[in-house]
């Protein structure tokens, strides 16, 4: 099937945020897909806010972007945008980094009052990235979001039935992409 790069912005080591992708990239992985996480957070800072686009690190975060078929952002909002740390990374792929790609756009935030955020600050970015397809992004309450002592994650009913239908319909459009990807590379 294909492969997903699930790329957390969050700058926190416990972030609900990154915990909910992992949780996420399971059920991708359960359907046949190959996922490959990216914690923004890892990259180093000094790559990121110096803008050096031949850093080690960045190379390979570029590399991870142009592999994939499809991409899955997470971000928490603050402030009513996705995370700083997030557009730093974004700032320092190539013009067409999203070109060709399926992307998924997810949000955490502690108030409906960010829902909005994806569709206004994240949205247009990843658009400029000239990506195939933007599905629908999902915005998930950080009260929704359950950390075990495990690490499990478990999500609110409702919350989780919703964004299971999300990732499902993600993971429709990279089968489709990727059918015909194959079917144009015979």
């Amino acid at each position: 099937m294909a492969t997903v790069l699930s790329v957390s912005g969050s700058p926190s080591a416990t972030s609900r945020t990154a915990r909910l992708l992992r949780h996420l990239d399971a059920r991708l992985v359960a359907q046949g897909h190959t996922v490959v996480p990216l914690d923004v957070r890892t990259l180093p800072a000094e790559a990121l806010l110096g803008a050096d686009f031949g850093h080690p690190a960045i190379v390979r975060a570029t590399e991870l972007f142009a592999q994939a078929d499809g991409v899955v952002i997470g971000t928490p909002v603050y402030k009513a945008a996705y995370s700083g740390l997030l557009k730093s990374l974004l700032d320092l792929l190539p013009q067409y980094a999203l070109s060709g790609k399926t992307v998924l756009p997810l949000a955490t935030g502690g108030s409906t009052a960010h829902v909005l955020a994806i569709d206004y600050a994240l949205r247009p970015v990843l658009s400029s990235m000239a990506p195939k397809h933007i599905v629908q992004g999902w915005f998930v309450l950080d009260r929704h979001i359950a950390v075990g002592a495990d690490g499990e994650v478990t999500l609110e009913p409702g919350t989780g039935e919703s964004l299971g239908q999300i990732v499902d319909q993600f993971s429709d459009a990279l089968v489709g992409h990727y059918s015909h990807v194959l079917a144009a590379a015979s």
